[in-house]
């Protein structure tokens, strides 16, 4: 019995790692009180630890400049050039302010996308996380609600973003949060809705993207209960991008400069897609106030970029020129199955047209391809057929 006992007591004294036999004082106990592990190997642990965390953190070194980002947009989104400039001189500056002018006055900068749906706000930010290796989080401000009332709060969208880092908060901290349909948060008149989705949750946001400590919720999924520490998180070098579609706001630029209500200000007059794109180009923080944003809010965005709707054009060109063109997804998809895939300029100048028939931007184009092509892609891997060319008549779109 005793020669047992000393066996035991012989694996608990052996480093589970390098094997070495260690004594009182030179191994550290683990989480379990019967595991031990000698303090060369925790000395490892911990260099592997630090070195790995140093390496997901980015520096200005990988940060791309301005007009190198911008060519890199290029590649993936059609058109939008100044809104591509605009937000590739506000990522470097912010970053370059991070990591080069930690102790100078520079205001930190946060970015506003203005745009109608389907123009490519979301897929920008995207982009630049993917360009720039960071972790992103993308938030609907309408699912948001201020402290006290049932639904995800600000401190959601943190923790999220600490779990698209893969639960290193370091790197979280140099990441993106790109909240959509920041617009719905405003106060217009005559608007009675309760502020569950409005003023307080603007006021919440106020800190948070200013930069400040917040602690985040605990997760569900804790392995330590309720003994585990609270941890947080430091908001001061998160890049925040809002953005909306501001509908009706060209009214209240084009305001400011017709003395008479004449024009396309007054309320008789249909706004043309090129008026709307001239009022709108000329869109600054103060007209974000009249609109129903609050100051302070708004004076924490300091950078205004806006997207313009997509013509027919546009959409040819989406289709066809970006790396991920969904085209392009398709011909590689049946590449692998030795079929030759093509659509002729019909075809694709029908899928444009139909995608600005349901106003909904780029986002018709997939559906409407996925809709053609499903028959394509479920007969074709079991066919003969080495070339499949894709003519107007192919092309199916629901509800148009």
């Amino acid at each position: 019995m005793a020669d047992k006992e000393e066996v035991v007591e012989e694996q608990k004294r052996k480093c589970p790692f390098c094997g070495k036999m260690v004594g009182e004082g030179e191994y550290q106990q683990g989480l379990r009180k019967n595991y031990i592990i000698c303090n060369e190997c925790i000395e490892i642990m911990h260099s592997v630890v630090v070195d790995k965390e140093s390496s997901d953190v980015p520096t200005i070194e990988n940060v791309l400049k301005p007009k190198e980002l911008k060519a890199k947009l290029d590649e993936y989104i059609v058109g939008q050039d100044k809104a591509k400039k605009i937000i590739s001189v506000a990522v470097y500056n912010h970053y370059k302010r991070v990591f080069k002018l930690k102790k100078s006055n520079i205001q930190k900068s946060n970015i506003c996308l203005i745009g109608s749906s389907g123009s490519g706000k979301t897929l920008i930010a995207k982009t630049v996380a993917k360009l720039l290796d960071v972790p992103i989080v993308i938030a609907d401000a309408t699912t948001i609600t201020s402290t006290g009332y049932v639904g995800r709060n600000v401190e959601d969208c943190l923790a999220s973003l600490v779990k698209e880092a893969d639960g290193d908060i370091k790197r979280a901290e140099y990441g993106i949060v790109f909240i959509d349909e920041i617009d719905k948060l405003a106060s217009r008149a005559g608007d009675n809705t309760r502020d569950v989705g409005g003023e307080g949750v603007q006021q919440a946001l106020l800190k948070m993207i200013e930069g400040t400590t917040v602690y985040l919720p605990k997760s569900k999924e804790s392995l330590f209960g309720d003994g585990e520490e609270q941890k947080s998180i430091d908001t001061t070098n998160i890049l925040f991008i809002v953005s909306g579609a501001f509908s009706g706001i060209e009214r209240i630029i084009s305001a400011k400069s017709e003395k008479h209500g004449i024009g396309f200000g007054a309320e008789s007059h249909t706004i043309t897609d090129k008026e709307r794109n001239n009022a709108i180009d000329k869109v600054k923080q103060e007209d974000l106030i009249a609109y129903g944003m609050i100051p302070e809010f708004v004076g924490r965005i300091q950078t205004i970029a806006v997207l313009h709707k997509l013509d027919e054009e546009a959409m040819i060109r989406i289709l066809k020129e970006p790396k991920d063109a969904l085209i392009k997804q398709y011909q590689q998809l049946l590449d692998v199955d030795g079929i030759d895939l093509s659509f002729d300029d019909s075809a694709v100048k029908k899928i444009a047209s139909i995608a600005i028939k349901q106003k909904t931007g780029a986002r018709s184009l997939k559906s409407i391809l996925e809709n053609t092509m499903l028959d394509i892609m479920y007969q074709a891997p079991s066919s003969n057929k080495k070339k499949i060319v894709i003519t107007e008549k192919d092309i199916k779109a629901e509800n148009v």
